[in-house]
């Protein structure tokens, strides 16, 4: 998935910057299993810091203990504007790669809306509809912890697809902790994917809906995603939601 010059690893990835990742093949992906990966677009360096950052208070807006929400245990943060140079770098890099396999669901799904080619006018379209708040985020578990499946949707206006970045060292720094997706097929048993990854790992994945071929024609099956129990260790996630929060 490296062969087409499309998202640079700029500083926040692995050196190797003359190392691309290919927009075909990612929604050749994304079509058929439903989710991308991106093997390692953050170093190792980058996942340490980002991971360290978290007790840093003035980085984020807002703090959530899922317990006290029945989202599941654990905790996260959002990041408060402006975004740290590296997420608001990787944000943007990433979704100028993904807002022509956004419309191209769009178009299959038949969902009017259509998406810029830049983040910024994006973002602007979101802030005149209320939405102002960042929604990129880092999570972090520990033993016991899980997310239960959910949907990250914020608002009336959203980006159909998302990312997830793993900070941590399986089987090291945690076990468990797997990121599995659901995808519930009309007048059909619903199916889940456990989808694997290792320290520096991106995954792309929908937000809400995905369109998947049938026997006649495209349909849209609805897709959530959550984190199943983690054994022991803890585990820091990166996460990045294209549009912004009411």
């Amino acid at each position: 998935m490296r062969d087409e010059a499309v998202v640079n690893q700029h500083s926040a990835t692995r050196s190797d910057s003359g190392d691309r990742f290919s927009t075909t093949d990612i929604a050749q992906d994304l079509n058929r299993d439903g989710y991308a990966l991106l093997p390692g677009l953050l170093s190792a360096e980058v996942c340490r810091d980002l991971s360290s950052g978290y007790p840093q208070a003035e980085q984020f807006r807002s703090r959530v203990v899922m317990a006290r929400h029945g989202f599941g245990q654990g905790e996260y943060q959002y990041y408060a504007y402006p975004l740290p140079p590296i997420i608001a770098q990787l944000r943007q890099d990433l979704y100028r790669v993904l807002a022509p396999i956004a419309n191209s669901w769009h178009d299959t799904m038949g969902i009017e809306a259509r998406f810029p080619v830049e983040l910024a006018d994006f973002l602007e379209r979101c802030h005149q509809a209320g939405q102002h708040k960042p929604t990129p985020l880092l999570l972090q578990y520990g033993a016991g912890d899980y997310n239960c499946l959910h949907q990250d949707v914020y608002g009336e206006l959203l980006f159909p697809l998302q990312v997830a970045c793993l900070l941590s060292k399986p089987d090291e720094d945690f076990t468990g902790g797997e990121l599995v997706l659901t995808e519930q097929r009309p007048r059909m048993q619903s199916r889940a994917e456990v989808v694997p990854l290792y320290q520096g790992d991106a995954v792309i994945f929908p937000v809400r809906h995905r369109p998947k071929q049938g026997t006649r024609g495209s349909y849209r099956v609805t897709m959530r995603h959550g984190v199943s129990r983690l054994r022991s260790g803890q585990r820091h996630t990166l996460g990045l939601i294209f549009h912004d929060a009411a």
